[in-house]
């Protein structure tokens, strides 16, 4: 592995409502184990991911992942935009029990893609308009499964209607179950595509950077003979 001063990272907002488990699905993604005493999220808190960049590739490279746990409480969004610049990644949360939470998930995607408007013309709605050019990678988690279940929710089994509008993958799980994100599992290899589409527009060479892949042909060819 590279000493971590050598090692790039990409920056991932998670977002949704206060109360959906942000913070135990951040815990869950860095740590793969549950964190059974959350705390409520003030401001913004980052736990790092070390992920391994297109794993078993030639291309293969470690990068770390900022996973930016975004406070959900309403008192808080005209403060939370100072979160939002340079940013390569978003993970919409929601609770799987909560209809509205799913809702408004539009509303914090044009939160955070409306940041550099004027909040009080927009109002932060949904605008299809909005995730036109959009090119940030996206990805629709929801939590607390199991109980979903138990409550026999229909919609668990339902395409998310955000997920479709913004191109995005989705998947559900439950926070303080470590087997939804087992290694091979269908969830396991919708987050790692995730993960390395935010490497790739962070690196992208339309912003001024070589792609992972470029950079590593780019060595190769300088060591050729």
């Amino acid at each position: 592995m590279a000493a971590i001063g050598a090692i790039d990272k990409a920056k991932v907002l998670v977002v949704g409502d206060s109360g959906v488990g942000k913070t135990s699905l951040v815990h869950l993604l860095c740590h793969n184990e549950p964190c059974h005493n959350p705390s409520a999220t003030i401001g913004c808190s980052v736990e790092v991911k070390l992920h391994e960049f297109r794993a078993g590739t030639p291309a293969e490279k470690d990068y770390f992942l900022e996973l930016w746990d975004i406070g959900g409480s309403s008192s808080h969004r005209n403060s939370r935009s100072i979160f939002y610049h340079q940013v390569h990644g978003i993970i919409l949360v929601h609770d799987l029990t909560n209809r509205k939470s799913h809702q408004n998930l539009r509303k914090w995607l044009a939160e955070v893609l409306n940041k550099d408007t004027d909040a009080k013309k927009n109002g932060n709605e949904f605008d299809p308009e909005t995730f036109a050019g959009n090119q940030i990678p996206i990805l629709v988690i929801g939590t607390k499964t199991d109980s979903a279940e138990s409550l026999r929710e229909k919609s668990i089994s339902r395409t998310s209607s955000v997920a479709e509008e913004c191109g995005a993958d989705e998947l559900n799980l439950d926070s303080m179950n470590v087997k939804y994100l087992a290694p091979g599992s269908t969830n396991a290899v919708k987050l790692t595509k995730f993960f390395d589409k935010v490497i790739e527009r962070r690196y992208s060479s339309n912003q001024g950077h070589l792609s992972p892949l470029q950079t590593r042909r780019t060595w190769k060819s300088a060591h050729v003979d």
